[in-house]
């Protein structure tokens, strides 16, 4: 069984997209369309911007859906997902590529999703950072016992944990942390503490456009963050979506239970490989592959 699996925000690079534009018309209807969607030339700044600008929330989540969706689209006939599945923000793109999304929909949501993030990140100083070579269990024990919020955020693979809140508590945590054995607690250069309590008023802006958007049946099961089992049901979807933004991303148990329920090949669809490398620390004997045009 075919898994199809698109990435999330921080596999952005200058560059991103240009030779699937290159490479086919209907990527470039996409791009095209999506300017007008987003009201300014991003595809200017994935092509040429720097590492500043696409870092940008509300211009890094549209960037790689856009990526990401217009190689999908691309494949075409050849592209028959079995089963799909998102790193936090590929989630959106992962629901056009089984078709509960239309792309038009979908990136009005990527963007509206974005700037929400943005503005909860402004609010209160906050970050993330990767915790390395420990049990979950004891990472989660010690941001518990930390004042102040910090909490488990990004579940990527056995050994790597991300965790997520205020800035104060995010720092506190790394220093238990290096005392109880991390082999790294490295703060990572992001805009604030996604998938923590702190996105709730981001959550809260988000559900009405969630609301008001179509979500049709899918073609193919979807393994999101929040649930991690294949899930069908529009309205359940729909729902998971929404939690996604203050829980935690659950990477490791979504490609657990792909695995268990038959996944045989996992094909990365967007920029970069980094959830490759992630599938292959759950799973040695898993195939691996990038989409290309």
């Amino acid at each position: 069984m075919k898994a199809y699996i698109f990435p999330g925000q921080g596999a952005q690079f200058t560059g991103m997209g240009k030779d699937v534009y290159d490479n086919s018309e209907l990527a470039r209807s996409l791009f095209n369309r999506a300017n007008e969607i987003l009201g300014f030339d991003i595809t200017k700044i994935m092509f040429e911007g720097s590492a500043e600008e696409l870092k940008q929330t509300n211009v890094t989540q549209p960037a790689i859906f856009i990526h990401s969706v217009a190689l999908f689209k691309s494949l075409g006939e050849s592209a028959k997902p079995e089963m799909v599945a998102g790193h936090s923000l590929g989630e959106i793109s992962a629901l056009v590529a089984n078709e509960v999304l239309s792309f038009e929909d979908a990136l009005q949501l990527v963007s509206k999703r974005a700037q929400a993030m943005q503005k909860a990140c402004e609010s209160t100083p906050s970050t993330m950072a990767a915790i390395l070579g420990l049990e979950d269990e004891l990472v989660e024990a010690v941001c518990a016992d930390v004042d102040g919020v910090v909490v488990a955020a990004n579940y990527n693979c056995p050994g790597q944990l991300i965790i997520s809140g205020e800035l104060s508590a995010v720092e506190e945590a790394c220093e238990r942390l290096k005392e109880r054995g991390a082999k790294r607690a490295l703060i990572l250069p992001v805009g604030g503490a996604f998938h923590s309590p702190l996105m709730e008023p981001a959550r809260e802006e988000l559900a009405t456009a969630i609301e008001n958007t179509t979500f049709n049946t899918p073609s193919c099961p979807i393994y999101q963050n929040v649930s991690t089992t294949a899930v069908s049901d529009p309205a359940e979807i729909k729902k998971n979506l929404l939690f996604q933004l203050t829980a935690p991303v659950k990477w490791t148990q979504s490609v657990q239970n792909m695995l268990a329920d038959g996944a045989t090949e996992f094909i990365e669809v967007g920029p970069g490989k980094v959830l490759q490398g992630l599938v292959k620390k759950v799973s040695r004997d898993a195939v691996t592959s990038s989409a290309t045009v």
